[in-house]
């Protein structure tokens, strides 16, 4: 690898340190039970002392805005595209809140109950998602939700990364080995990968992930060249906030690892502070959640108290299973209407004994490799832009090898250089040997950007400058993105409800597409307050809610935040516990009671001495049919000894 030090932007830097510190005061400040204003505003004051004293040595990159700079830059047609896909976007983020189903089923409720206690705490659920998991975006998002009162700008997480990414991909790809002129051109093309563009704007974790794990890479190749320990410090800063971000960016550890090595010797002359930063990065990473999922369950991972979708049964048929799964859905058109085709045909094609086998190690959507009708931050990956734009490059450019040779000779990658590329595409065997998630290519998410140089290494400026086809493919991946980010059932930037009612009244027969594009629409629309009926009518003074429920967006249960908390209620919660916990009202989901709770419905009420208030029907998800939800009050209980008329 030669000696010239890839560029980084000083906000990578920054990004990085924030983060961290959030992170760290997070877990200080639950130790303290002080998770609440006074102990952020301490935290806030202290961090930005300490940020300032020492910016030279984590932020020795500053060089002030140059608007000029700018200007220029986005005046040509390949950043002017990135700039609108950002700002459409952000728009997005902006107009809606947050509708990520994952973001309002665990992850927000975790941080409300945090808030609730004052502190972090193993939460009382079967749900257990809210307990095991990595932290890393909620640390981030919790001072946001302490301060505002409200989720709506939870979503800055995420459009910040997405601003870093250009400056990290061009960084990442010329530590690879691609010629400047081709890296400059894919830093704005690859943010438009659907798994990035479409979280730019919301409270997802896969894309935020991804910054961290090319900045580990990136400062790693630079403290090589630079020499200097701070590059080497935001290195294990970033490594360590990347697996704090989600437990499955684990083994993108060993490409940092085999990156960072050259930089060991660096350590010698800064033991201590080496030390201390090395303390902040377990406390920033995985390890403290690890350790209390050992506590709590005896397990690291978490998998003993949930049910784990990584089972490490038969990791053959993990791997070549994942594989299609992950190249169909990285393929699949942005919009594919065919998709009960496509379902009937791989149901025909995959014979029945390997059915039966994906049946016992993957869910249920994932056997027969179906593909959604329009990606979603849900589950896209790359997408198909990229990823087609991206194996054309690999064989356009392999045809005409000899020729770029001749044409503009470079080194072949070094050694080093090599073996960094070997370890990211090696990190892909953990995880897809055991997952048995229906959406895989989301979790790649924070390794696209270490895998897709292998496609580009033969890539030159002259090659794009002399193939037109190319450049022109690149602007039609901005459009694809583009309508995809219009047309969006979590952030539509088109009156979609208004426009396909219309379409529904025109034809009372409206085709099954109109309908279906009415559902995922209608739901995604109520789904960030889905549980505003049930609010409505609760008694403004009830500041407790218990709730039977697993896997539901119970955010909507806690508005507005700050004021009424809510309980779980599990089977062996008796009536005293309740009335201890404080609550009078309880939400019963139909379909968890039925999956948890021995016995009917009718015979838990009558033990709890409970009326029922209300019967509702909510659709909390556009690919199911809506569900029964019981409100029913408990009454308080006549004193003991009296006897009842």
């Amino acid at each position: 690898m030669h000696r010239s030090a890839p560029k980084i932007s000083w906000p990578v830097a920054a990004w990085v340190v924030v983060c961290a510190w959030l992170n760290c005061a997070g877990w200080v400040l639950s130790a303290l039970h002080q998770l609440n204003v006074a102990g952020y505003t301490v935290c806030f004051l202290v961090g930005a002392a300490a940020i300032y004293v020492f910016r030279k040595h984590l932020l020795p990159c500053w060089p002030g805005f140059q608007f000029q700079r700018w200007r220029r830059q986005f005046s040509r047609a390949y950043p002017a595209a990135f700039l609108v896909l950002a700002c459409l976007a952000l728009a997005g983020g902006v107009i809606y809140p947050p509708t990520n189903y994952d973001g309002l089923t665990y992850r927000e409720p975790r941080v409300l109950h945090w808030l609730a206690e004052g502190r972090w705490h193993w939460i009382h659920t079967d749900f257990q998602r809210l307990n095991v998991r990595a932290c890393g975006f909620e640390w981030l998002s919790a001072p946001l939700i302490l301060f505002t009162r409200t989720d709506r700008l939870v979503f800055l997480i995420n459009a910040i990364s997405f601003l870093l990414l250009p400056g990290l991909i061009f960084s990442t790809f010329t530590g690879f080995g691609i010629r400047p002129r081709a890296a400059w051109h894919w830093m704005w093309l690859f943010p438009s990968g659907y798994c990035f563009l479409l979280q730019a704007g919301s409270i997802g974790n896969d894309a935020f992930s991804a910054v961290f794990a090319l900045a580990s890479i990136v400062f790693a190749l630079h403290a090589r060249a630079s020499r200097r320990i701070s590059d080497f410090w935001l290195s294990c800063l970033a490594a360590a906030l990347m697996t704090g971000a989600k437990s499955s960016n684990m083994p993108l550890l060993l490409p940092w690892f085999v990156a960072v090595i050259p930089s060991i010797p660096l350590v010698w002359k800064h033991v201590a502070a080496t030390l201390g930063v090395g303390v902040v990065g377990a406390a920033c990473s995985f390890l403290p959640i690890a350790a209390l999922n050992v506590e709590h369950c005896g397990d690291w991972s978490g998998q003993a108290a949930e049910h784990a979708l990584f089972v490490k049964t038969d990791p053959l048929l993990h791997i070549t299973h994942n594989s299609m799964l992950i190249g169909i859905h990285n393929l699949v058109p942005p919009v594919f209407p065919a998709t009960d085709v496509w379902k009937r045909l791989m149901l025909k094609t995959i014979s029945q004994e390997r059915t039966r086998r994906l049946g016992q190690i993957f869910e249920p959507s994932a056997i027969c490799l179906s593909v959604p009708d329009m990606q979603t931050e849900e589950s896209a990956g790359l997408g198909f832009g990229i990823s087609l734009l991206g194996l054309l490059t690999f064989i356009a450019t392999a045809l005409s090898k000899r020729r770029a040779i001749r044409a503009n000779p470079s080194r072949a990658p070094g050694f080093l250089r090599a073996a960094v590329l070997a370890g990211a595409w090696l990190s892909l065997l953990p995880l897809i040997s055991v997952s048995g998630s229906s959406t895989p290519a989301r979790y790649l998410a924070p390794q696209y950007g270490l895998l897709f140089p292998l496609l580009l290494l033969n890539q030159s400026g002259d090659w794009i400058r002399s193939h037109r086809w190319w450049r022109v493919s690149g602007m039609f991946v901005f459009l694809m993105a583009a309508a995809l980010l219009i047309i969006s059932p979590a952030r539509p930037l088109w009156p979609a409800r208004t426009v396909l009612s219309k379409l529904g009244e025109r034809d009372h027969g409206a085709s099954a597409l109109v309908k279906r594009a009415q559902t995922v629409y209608a739901v995604y629309g109520k789904r960030a307050d889905a549980f505003a009926p049930v609010r409505n009518l609760l008694p403004a003074d009830v500041m407790v809610v218990g709730m039977i429920t697993a896997d539901d967006p119970e955010t909507s249960l806690w508005r507005p935040f700050g004021g009424r908390r809510v309980c779980h209620v599990l089977p062996e919660d008796s009536r005293e516990d309740l009335d201890h916990r404080g609550i009078t009202y309880v939400l019963i989901s139909s379909e968890q009671f039925r999956q948890r709770f021995a016995g009917p419905l009718e015979q838990w009420q009558a033990g709890m001495h409970a009326d029922l208030v209300q019967t509702l029907s909510l659709a909390l998800r556009a690919g199911r049919d809506a569900t029964d939800w019981y409100l029913l009050k408990l009454p308080p209980l006549p004193p003991a000894g009296t006897k009842s008329l």
